[in-house]
């Protein structure tokens, strides 16, 4: 008997979940970067920690990472969920590597253009990610009406 542990497709989905919050990270300290290299505060107390100038908001260096961050949370947080999803319904593997090899390299390629402010390239990744996620969903559907 197969656990779910030594299943191919949870192999998988632990590689492509490792690399999406890895992207999540990058983007998380990145943000503290920006801020450290802007010396800018939004708290009083990290304003006096760090020497830093108090402001009411970000500007806008930070303002972008911060956006970067969210969008990425707010599309690989539902494709965490439905892959994990995916695998339990007892998906197979070549179906979600495919599916999440665009997906995570769509989502590499959204957060770089985000940060570097190009164009097409950043929406482009970004509709072939949300793509990606539309067919995870169909997967799963065609899975449970087997």
């Amino acid at each position: 008997m197969h656990t779910l542990a030594q299943s191919p497709a949870f192999a998988t989905y632990a590689v492509l979940s490792l690399l999406l919050v890895l992207n999540l990270l990058f983007l998380w300290g990145y943000s503290g970067a920006t801020r450290g290299r802007t010396k800018t505060a939004v708290n009083p107390e990290d304003a006096e920690r760090f020497h830093a100038r108090l402001g009411e908001s970000d500007p806008p260096e930070v303002a972008r990472v911060l956006r970067a961050h969210r969008n990425a949370e707010s599309v690989i947080h539902p494709f965490l969920l439905l892959g994990l999803v995916y695998v339990l319904a007892g998906g197979g593997n070549a179906v979600l590597c495919t599916i999440g090899a665009v997906f995570v390299a769509a989502r590499y390629v959204h957060s770089w253009t985000y940060l570097k402010a190009q164009q097409p390239w950043r929406t482009i990744s970004f509709v072939v990610s949300g793509l990606a996620l539309i067919a995870l969903m169909i997967a799963i559907t065609l899975l449970l009406l087997k």
